[in-house]
């Protein structure tokens, strides 16, 4: 583990990154010792520095949902970082796309909290129990810290989870009225379909998704709370966009359609 005086400086070093949108360097290659715990602490006070700022917590994104992916990046399961209000926008915005280092993005399906929630222990029907509908969204990913060969879970988790937007759709459904496992989403880019996906490939059940989130938020005496928008993983491969692209994620079940540009 590193020291505490290790964590705060490598915080500062990414909150200026976010903020002034310039890339850092691996943490694995400056600190080959650093730990998924120590990505952790960091990470929290990354967002201590926003909170500090004016922003305020408003739900959680859940990554590394396919075992394709935790083996490419040296994980046993999922992350997660605090999704802050400052990163969503409205569907149907027009976004700068300077506001970003390198975007991607991905179809997923959100979470809305209804009751809180706390673990350990929690499962699929506590999780059914306690959201109050589910949305379509497009999450839009981006990393600080350098996507170079070495890249692993640990520089990731660091990072805010490669955190960056979140854009919502407006059909809400209950989870007792949606087979959510046979929910499937294509993205479509400048009007090519990029890529298309299942919700049945984020853990298998993006249901259990939310269920690890609670129960590895326990760990470090967090709940999920009413209120809370929960991005439950991605549904197919990221995608990367570029000023001019218009972005169009579909989905089936009556979810409907998100759109946004960048610019």
């Amino acid at each position: 583990m590193l020291t505490d005086e290790i964590h705060k400086e490598i915080a500062a070093k990414i909150y200026h990154c976010i903020n002034e949108i310039t890339p850092m360097s691996l943490l694995t290659t400056a600190y080959p010792d650093i730990e998924i715990g120590d990505s952790y602490r960091i990470q929290n006070y990354v967002v201590a520095s926003f909170k500090e700022a004016g922003s305020r917590v408003k739900g959680y994104k859940i990554g590394l949902t396919s075992k394709a992916v935790q083996q490419l990046v040296g994980s046993t399961e999922p992350n997660l970082s605090p999704l802050l209000d400052h990163m969503f926008a409205a569907e149907e915005s027009e976004l700068a796309r300077s506001n970003w280092l390198t975007p991607v993005v991905e179809s997923e399906m959100a979470f809305i909290i209804k009751d809180r929630l706390t673990g350990p222990g929690v499962n699929v029907a506590d999780v059914i129990r306690a959201t109050d509908f589910v949305l379509p969204a497009i999450e839009i990913a981006d990393f600080r810290v350098a996507r170079a060969p070495g890249m692993d879970a640990r520089d990731i988790t660091a990072d805010m989870g490669a955190a960056g937007g979140v854009v919502l759709g407006v059909n809400a459904f209950s989870l007792n009225d949606i087979d959510i496992l046979s929910v499937k989403s294509s993205l479509i880019i400048n009007e090519e379909e990029r890529a298309k996906g299942m919700a049945s490939e984020v853990l298998g059940n993006p249901i259990v998704a939310v269920a690890w989130l609670a129960n590895k938020l326990s760990e470090s005496g967090t709940a999920l709370e009413p209120g809370d928008v929960i991005l439950s993983g991605a549904m197919h491969n990221a995608q990367p966009v570029e000023a001019g692209d218009q972005i169009i994620a579909r989905f089936d079940n009556g979810l409907g359609e998100i759109k946004l540009s960048f610019s």
